[in-house]
């Protein structure tokens, strides 16, 4: 053996670590995290402490999954609360199942088009008293503790209270939208204020900060749960009923009955919630809806959600080569772009609560229907909104411009004005936290908490949290999938994903974003599986969406041809859409999407979250 073979088994290549070597990613934010034991995803990096505390704790992943969504609830508070929603999709590896839980509250007892319309309203408000629908969240996160857990309510509450009590760094995404929000709480609504802005001031970005009446009520919660004596099962349900019909509740009610307070109507309101809503209502157990892609079987939550947008959009491009296009290109923007449209104008049109409204998913599935659909997609991008026809299916689509002006589509698609403007004064909307965890026993699971933002409606004083507005998606168009009812689910927008890959489970992925939620998780999920994008490349790619559709929160404004890129698509590209007809807005370069996901290939779990906005976090090992 010569001295230069000699030098390369001791030295190898001479490769500097800094080089790129053939096959490997050429660019990431992050590693791509992956391990055995297990991985936890989420939209803070608190929250993912919290949850892999408790698989180091010997917990599962449902028992994570539910003290990294009550961490975020109290660490992200302008996005989720306590008396907000949660759907979630969970992977179940004792009975190799996939299970929905919809932890979606309805609308009040109370709550009529009639008594809406009393109040001479055309539209239903976007935050205060009058939208709010029964929480949802803490139900299901009990429920899915029970069925699927191994721990005791301490166990999952402990993190938040931690955090709750003894504070936390707020971020300066939070502290933004309460310096927004100041001047609504001082002058409005001073429960909120007092918690928020105390004597008028606004935290600090990274201030240390508590709600310790928040705190005080978990504790309660547990305590009453303790109480009962030492089943797991049975402190579960004692923690349900101080939520649902115990200490919670009698708050809310009387919160409710008791103030009136400023919406957007302009004008100040008490609410309808009560609290027998609250001792009638509890969360359930579905069947998700599912779609074969490829090698590829993907879950959604039902019509009560937008979740089948997702599906539908995959349906549409299925008849697309997608393997050969730039998906940093103007022909995928333009395509994926064009396939929203359609899908997003059939959930406006179908969707509703199943228990209300005979929506027409298997047709909205189906490849006949998706075929006739895709055909109207061309070069150019479509001007109007184009919802399918299905006999004996569907209503009217009312929706806003921006100018204020209504518009409602016929059956045939044909727009007609009314008469009745969409009030001036507004008050945004908040946003969604989500999370993903996978545990070595073999389970995954995704959720999406929200509601109970700080800007949906006033603090309750004794509890130290606010309630869902969700109740705002709801139309005041009487016989239509959306239309407002006693005990309806508003059709929400949260969306929590689940995928197989040939035949075994995969991956548990979402982001927060309202409308944008299916368009920013489909283009992750097509960068991965069509491009063989790692999970950390994909949720780092450039994304896009469109908002031409009616928006599910008030006022319910469609923006017609709408395009918002991030600015790390080329001039290049922006132009090509320009010239295709898509009004092009370029954004900062990160800029949409708060993408998490987790994922088992093999032996190894792996996950990944967005370095957008410097707060989600992904952990494992």
């Amino acid at each position: 053996m010569n001295a230069d073979e000699i030098e390369h088994l001791f030295r190898g290549s001479g490769t500097p670590p800094s080089k790129v070597l053939p096959g490997e990613p050429p660019f990431s934010t992050r590693p791509e995290l992956s391990g055995t034991f297990g991985m936890v995803a989420s939209t803070h990096w608190l929250g993912t402490a919290a949850g892999m505390a408790i698989l180091e704790k010997g917990g599962n992943a449902f028992d994570a999954a539910i003290a990294t969504g009550f961490t975020l609830q109290v660490v992200e508070p302008t996005m989720a609360g306590p008396g907000g929603d949660v759907p979630i999709i969970l992977y179940d590896a004792k009975t190799d199942s996939v299970r929905s839980i919809c932890g979606q509250g309805v609308a009040p007892a109370a709550a009529t088009v009639a008594a809406y319309r009393d109040l001479g309203l055309d539209i239903m408000p976007g935050a205060g008293l009058l939208p709010l629908v029964v929480p949802g969240a803490f139900d299901a996160f009990m429920l899915m503790l029970r069925d699927w857990g191994s721990l005791r309510v301490r166990d999952v509450l402990e993190p938040a209270i931690g955090h709750a009590r003894n504070g936390y760094p707020m971020a300066a995404r939070v502290v933004a939208t309460i310096d927004d929000l100041k001047d609504l709480f001082v002058e409005h609504w001073p429960s909120s204020a007092a918690v928020y802005c105390p004597d008028g001031n606004v935290p600090k970005p990274n201030q240390l900060f508590a709600n310790p009446v928040l705190a005080d009520t978990f504790e309660r919660i547990v305590r009453e749960a303790e109480a009962v004596g030492g089943d797991r099962e049975q402190q579960i349900e004692a923690a349900r009923n101080a939520f649902y019909r115990g200490f919670v509740a009698d708050s809310i009610d009387s919160f409710c009955r008791d103030n009136e307070f400023l919406d957007t109507s302009g004008r100040e309101h008490a609410g309808f919630l009560c609290g027998d809503d609250l001792a009638s209502w509890s969360a359930s157990v579905e069947a998700p809806l599912s779609l074969d892609y490829g090698d590829y079987t993907v879950f959604k939550c039902g019509p009560w959600s937008q979740g089948p947008v997702f599906l539908q959009q995959l349906a549409l491009l299925r008849g697309f080569d997608l393997d050969a296009m730039d998906t940093n290109g103007a022909e995928f923007v333009h395509l994926v772009a064009e396939c929203t449209k359609l899908a997003f104008a059939d959930r406006e049109k179908f969707y509703g609560d199943p228990d209300f409204v005979d929506v027409p998913v298997e047709t909205l599935l189906s490849e006949d229907y998706n075929t006739m659909r895709r055909a109207l997609i061309g070069d150019m991008a479509s001007d109007a909104i184009r919802p399918g026809v299905i006999p004996g299916h569907g209503g009217p689509v009312v929706y806003g411009l921006a100018d204020g002006r209504r518009v409602s589509l016929a059956d045939d698609g044909t727009p007609s004005l009314l008469d009745d403007p969409v009030p001036a004064v507004s008050i945004a909307t908040g946003d969604t936290v989500h999370l993903d965890v996978a545990d070595r026993f073999g389970n995954m699971v995704s959720v999406t908490p929200s509601g109970g933002w700080l800007r949906s409606s006033p603090t309750i004083p004794d509890l130290g949290f606010a309630l869902s507005n969700r109740g705002q998606i709801f139309t005041l168009e009487e016989d239509t999938p959306g239309g407002l009812a006693p005990g309806k689910r508003p059709r929400t927008t949260l969306s929590p994903g689940f995928a197989m890959r040939d035949g075994k489970p995969y991956m548990a992925f979402g982001t927060p974003g309202a409308d944008r939620q299916d368009q920013w998780a489909l283009q992750f999920f097509l960068r991965h599986v069509h491009h063989d994008k790692n999970l950390q490349e994909a949720v780092d790619a450039p994304m896009f969406n469109t908002s031409h559709f009616p928006n599910s929160f008030y006022p319910k404004r469609a923006e017609l041809c709408s395009l918002a890129v991030e600015g790390r698509f080329s001039d290049a590209v922006v132009e090509d859409l320009g010239r295709r007809g898509h009004e092009v807005s370029a954004g900062d370069d990160w800029s949409q999407g708060r993408m998490c996901v987790v994922a088992r290939n093999g032996d190894l779990l792996k996950s990944a979250a967005t370095a957008r906005f410097m707060q989600g976090y992904a952990f494992g090992r």
